[in-house]
């Protein structure tokens, strides 16, 4: 029996066995070769239907500034400077003759006003009268003298004549009495001489206002002796003050200072921001130029007129009052530019150079300038019209560096988002 079944085991069984390896090794071979055939066609497709990215502008690297446009036109140029107030008029009062004070005016004290002829002061009178009386008396008795010697000299020509012998000149002057009638005509001349010059002395005692004054200092009181020479007051004009103002030299030229009297001279605008209202100012006009500098700081001093300084006409009433010895700022208008810039002085640079914004680059361009002040300069040559002035800062300004506006931003993120 057990020869039987291992007879039976022959060809066709071990085909059988073979079939089920060959196809393992296949499926072995394939499986990796669909798996990277997939994976190739998957990656083609992912790279065909990939989203593509937006290219967005680059930013431009650009420093913001402001701008304002060049114009030319007429300027007015103004010189400013501080002045010192003076008295135009000034007088120490000295009286002419001696004697004792029997009167003063209520008003004769510092600060009081006086029109031009007011009494002030009066001396005792009285020896000055009795001097009038006695020059009188004096030149009653020389023309008594004089028509006494008029009446000689008629009987001496009548007896000259009853005469009638030839005679020198000399003679003849010596008979007709000539000397004697010119000594009694020299002597009644005195005598009138005296009487107008004792007159004279006795219109003195009474003292008055030379001129329209305010009483600055008094050194004089009512029963004071007083001699001639002897100062009583200190008067000032009240008809116009002087400004001294000091200003450069080379600042002259621009200012019109009158040359002959009735020339007009530049206007000048006065202010005092410390102790009047807020935008109160006097007016006055520059009358000339002092013919010495500062012994300090060599400048040159202006002299400037203001009318009625203690604002006493009904005009000027409402204006403020200007003060002696007190400093006022001073605005003097100076001639006027046919055609400059004017530009703020922050925005003229080193070597008076502009910043300007050509063609959103920065340019350095040197200017020549005709006039400076205290705010402002006026450009002559070098500029445009219509050319950009940087007016805000840069912190670090180079030549040909890329500039930008602020319209320039909103620009900017409207090509961004899209």
């Amino acid at each position: 029996m057990s020869f039987s079944e291992h007879d039976n085991i022959g060809p066709d069984s071990n085909s059988a066995q073979k079939k089920p390896a060959a196809r393992s090794r296949l499926y072995a071979i394939l499986l990796p070769v669909a798996i990277l055939v997939i994976g190739a066609l998957v990656s083609t497709w992912m790279l065909q239907t990939k989203p593509k990215a937006k290219t967005r502008p680059k930013p431009r690297n650009a420093t913001l500034v402001e701008v304002l446009p060049t114009h030319y036109g007429p300027q007015q140029t103004t010189i400013e400077a501080i002045g010192l107030v003076k008295p135009a008029r000034q007088v120490e009062l000295k009286p002419q003759v001696s004697g004792e004070i029997i009167y003063i005016s209520d008003n004769f004290l510092p600060g009081g006003r006086f029109d031009k002829g007011d009494t002030l002061v009066r001396i005792d009178p009285t020896d000055y009268e009795l001097a009038v009386r006695q020059r009188a008396s004096e030149v009653a008795q020389a023309k008594a003298e004089l028509a006494l010697e008029q009446g000689n000299q008629l009987v001496a020509q009548k007896e000259f004549e009853l005469l009638g012998q030839p005679v020198s000149p000399e003679e003849k002057d010596l008979m007709l009495r000539k000397p004697q009638i010119e000594s009694s005509k020299a002597n009644y001349e005195a005598a009138l001489a005296t009487l107008e010059q004792a007159k004279l002395d006795l219109k003195r005692t009474t003292i008055t206002a030379p001129f329209n004054a305010v009483v600055d200092s008094r050194q004089a009181n009512l029963g004071t002796r007083v001699t001639s020479g002897s100062s009583i007051a200190t008067l000032v004009g009240t008809d116009n003050y002087w400004i001294e103002a000091s200003v450069p030299v080379s600042q002259l030229d621009w200012i019109s200072i009158p040359q002959q009297q009735g020339e007009p001279g530049s206007t000048v605008q006065l202010f005092d921001t410390s102790s009047w209202n807020k935008g109160a100012d006097r007016f006055g006009e520059v009358v000339g130029v002092a013919a010495a500098v500062e012994e300090q700081g060599r400048m040159a001093r202006l002299l400037v007129n203001i009318p009625d300084p203690l604002a006493l006409s009904k005009e000027n009433r409402s204006k403020p009052i200007v003060l002696l010895d007190t400093s006022l700022q001073v605005k003097i208008e100076g001639k006027t530019l046919p055609r400059v810039a004017a530009i703020d002085r922050r925005h003229l640079h080193d070597n008076d150079t502009i910043w300007l914004m050509t063609d959103d680059r920065l340019e350095l361009r040197p200017v020549e300038v005709a006039f400076r002040d205290r705010d402002h300069v006026y450009i002559s040559e070098g500029l445009k019209e219509g050319e950009k002035i940087i007016v805000s800062g840069l912190p670090a300004p180079v030549e040909g560096m890329s500039l930008r506006l602020k319209g320039d931003d909103a620009d900017s993120e409207k090509v961004t988002q899209q």
